[in-house]
């Protein structure tokens, strides 16, 4: 079974109550998918303690922290894609070691670094979440 990465643009749909969202949600953790949401993620899209669909989101994923090793693969994926997103080149990374799909809201950054980072399942908007 594939595991999930989140980027900035799935917990926004989170807070935003976007069901397609909800629903993907609710059917990843009825399988007994634990999402993982890179802790870059977390600063972008949090701002308060009444962020409470995202804390819900939050309260059931696993959270990866950037560390030594990571950030220097993380600086070199940029490279390599010519980009200096560092929080879209970490989630990318991240997916590409764990082989995981990700979700976004904006798969065209994304898309070009995957190109770069073999192992990356699909990258995959909230509109084909029912695909």
């Amino acid at each position: 079974m594939a595991g999930v990465t989140l980027d900035t643009g799935a917990l926004i749909a989170a807070e935003r109550n976007d069901r397609r969202f909800w629903v993907w949600w609710k059917w990843q953790t009825s399988r007994g998918v634990v999402a993982t949401v890179p802790s870059p993620v977390v600063a972008q899209a949090w701002r308060s303690a009444r962020d409470a669909r995202i804390a819900m989101v939050l309260g059931a994923c696993r959270e990866v922290a950037m560390e030594p090793a990571s950030s220097r693969r993380t600086g070199e994926l940029c490279a390599a894609a010519k980009t200096t997103d560092v929080v879209d080149a970490f989630v990318v990374r991240g997916a590409a070691d764990r082989r995981d799909d990700v979700l976004t809201s904006d798969p065209g950054d994304l898309t070009v670094l995957a190109a770069h980072a073999p192992g990356v399942g699909r990258i995959r908007t909230l509109d084909d979440l029912g695909s």
